[in-house]
């Protein structure tokens, strides 16, 4: 697919119409809505880390594996076709990186440039980008009409573990499935995983399958939900139906699902905890206590809920190859862990999947016109602009649902909104925040990693289009049919012609 070259200005610095930063899921997915959408628009992508692929090239911890299903985490222009649902993590890294090669958007990767600092000008209409380039931190400059940030919200370089006492006095190692590497031994070994969220459901019942013995010690419970490891609804519709009409039926009965879930959730917490709660003793031991280690204080999807493709962790439960414990910790001894309870668990791996840290934008800095940008201070427009920072998007999915299924929602939006300015010969477009909006959290849960780190975040606001509604039928609508004129959104400022002497055509 042809598309346009980028200019370079008589300073040298490079000139690009969209800038977009990192490679991952949403990056990649940016990449081919701007260049199938509008193809004369030059862009880049700029990625911190050496190769595509985001968290999934990132998180190597054994088990990896999506937690939301891949129709509707893979993309809607080229949807999944494996039997899987809930997919293993190389699978999905793979089809993010032939995704990238098949369009042509890997060769708009610019490898080890880690975004440190953009500015704005309005006098310019452009953005002034700076990035860190390789090992020596070169810096580099790069001016783009439009910055649109894929960079996720999770910090890549550390993960998250609490301060544990005597964690200095254990005889072995341990290790955060964030900096998990293929050196660790656990073979025959006796682990323990501290913590009950995704990822230690996930790792759990990958470690059972080598390990002597895997124990889940957690402070307190969370939903667990299983679901059939491959949809036999996908192959029945594939063999019946051309892959046109039978890729979007499996995707929206998957959303449909998922929002069904999520509204009974809301509205009957107590028919939903008791739903989970009996499918949950369907596939445990006779008389095991359910009710200490499988049900939580808080209601369903006022966190994530985790998925077992198989009920593949009740499986080695029932196996007797992996046991769970709901206990605190007193201290970390030499040979394991002293808990709350006078009890001791021994081990000889031990594994902190004690939860990630929030990062937003990557850690970049952002100021216009020379005034430093605080996130904390500004709102949220439609989930994905910020009030008072003009020609930026940011691409981020659902909590209640798949990532993928907002993020190109985002991407179809900014491709509109690109397409109006253009149209209307507007160089700057800026959400305007109204103050008879009340502030909102960005991020509604109460899991502990979103509660550490949302106060650095931007605001949601309490009505449209500042409030984010998790909800994809209603973003369909609102993303591609609204009015982009809508009051809130500011234009500005006529097209500057080309840069003229000033630049020249690569």
């Amino acid at each position: 697919m042809p598309v346009a070259s980028a200019t370079r200005l008589a300073t040298g610095i490079e000139d690009l119409d969209v800038l977009i930063v990192g490679a991952g899921l949403s990056g990649i997915g940016a990449g081919y809505h701007l260049q199938a959408g509008l193809p004369e628009k030059s862009y880049a992508i700029l990625e911190a880390r050496d190769a595509i692929g985001g968290t999934w090239d990132l998180f190597r911890y054994p088990g990896v594996r999506s937690d939301s299903d891949m129709y509707t985490l893979g993309y809607a222009f080229r949807p999944w076709q494996e039997t899987k649902a809930i997919a293993e993590g190389a699978s999905i890294l793979s089809y993010v990186r032939d995704t990238a090669r098949e369009h042509g958007i890997d060769r708009r990767v610019r490898y080890r440039h880690r975004v440190v600092r953009a500015e704005y000008s309005t006098a310019d209409g452009r953005w002034t980008v700076e990035a860190e380039r390789g090992e020596e931190r070169d810096l580099v400059r790069l001016r783009c009409r439009f910055l649109f940030m894929c960079t996720g919200y999770y910090r890549y370089d550390e993960g998250y573990t609490p301060e544990f006492p005597g964690a200095e006095r254990f005889a072995g190692p341990v290790v955060h499935p964030q900096h998990w590497n293929p050196d660790i031994d656990y073979a025959g070994k006796r682990v323990v995983v501290i913590g009950s969220g995704a990822t230690a459901v996930t790792l759990v019942p990958a470690l059972a399958q080598r390990a002597a013995h895997v124990t889940m010690l957690q402070r307190s419970p969370s939903y667990i939900v299983s679901l059939p490891a491959e949809d036999p609804l996908a192959g029945t519709l594939r063999r019946l139906l051309p892959a046109r009409v039978a890729d979007p039926i499996m995707r929206w009965k998957s959303v449909l699902l998922t929002m069904l879930s999520f509204e009974l959730s809301r509205r009957r917490p107590a028919l939903m905890k008791s739903m989970i709660r009996k499918a949950v003793a369907r596939q445990l031991p006779l008389g095991f206590d359910i009710d200490t280690h499988f049900n939580p204080s808080y209601n369903p999807w006022d966190q994530r809920l985790c998925l077992v493709p198989g009920g593949d962790l009740f499986k080695a439960i029932r196996d007797g190859r992996a046991s769970v414990v709901t206990d605190e910790i007193e201290t970390f001894t030499e040979r394991g862990l002293a808990l709350a309870s006078g009890a001791e668990l021994e081990a000889d791996v031990i594994v902190t999947a004690t939860g990630l840290n929030l990062l937003a934008l990557g850690g970049m800095r952002i100021a216009v016109d020379g005034r430093e940008v605080e996130l904390a201070d500004t709102m949220s427009y439609r989930g994905m602009m910020l009030s008072g920072v003009p020609n930026l998007a940011i691409a981020l999915g659902y909590t209640n649902a798949s990532w993928t299924l907002k993020c190109e929602e985002t991407c179809r939006y900014v491709c509109r909104l690109l397409s109006h300015m253009d149209a209307h010969a507007y160089r700057q477009c800026v959400p305007r925040r109204d103050p008879s909006v009340a502030e909102r959290p960005f991020i509604d849960f109460s899991s502990g990693y979103v509660q550490r780190s949302i106060g650095a975040f931007p605001k949601q606001g309490s009505k449209a289009p500042w409030r984010l509604y998790q909800n994809y039928p209603r973003d369909i609508v609102s993303l591609r049919f609204s009015a982009l004129e809508d009051g809130a959104l500011e234009f500005s400022g006529a097209a500057c012609a080309a840069q003229g002497s000033n630049s020249v055509t690569e």
